[in-house]
């Protein structure tokens, strides 16, 4: 028997309404639904406009702080232009912590640090390149 898909990715944070409005305002996440699961972790899950799976925030103080190593994981989103998504992360008091890096196809890719210190990957499709070819 094999897995049939991916559901959802779960990061756990310190300050969970501090994320969900990151993700939310300034990726442009939806938030889907919110509970509180049988051993008392705040769960909230959100998706992109484009896709079905979602990621689930987890806000569980009992297992202590979290602190993020550089580099472990990453969620990577795509987006139209790195350039203008630029500014809108500099109206929001915001830049990104890597790049962009353009290739010469058109393509390129950029880093941004939620509030937790996990990365997230922007990337910008070249034009004939499809969702992940940067």
């Amino acid at each position: 028997m094999k897995v049939k898909k991916l559901l959802h990715t779960r990061y756990r944070v310190n300050d969970i309404e501090r994320t969900v409005k990151f993700y939310r305002d300034i990726l442009g996440l939806e938030e889907v639904r919110r509970h509180k699961s049988p051993r008392g972790s705040e769960l909230v899950f959100l998706k992109a406009p484009e896709s079905e799976e979602t990621v689930e925030v987890c806000y569980f103080p009992s297992s202590g702080p979290v602190q993020v190593q550089p580099d472990l994981t990453h969620l990577a989103f795509s987006v139209d232009s790195l350039e203008e998504f630029g500014k809108h992360l500099a109206a929001h008091g915001l830049k990104y912590s890597d790049g962009p890096t353009m290739k010469d196809n058109g393509g390129g890719f950029a880093f941004v640090d939620a509030p937790e210190g996990y990365e997230i990957e922007l990337i910008q499709s070249a034009p004939q390149a499809g969702a992940a070819g940067y």
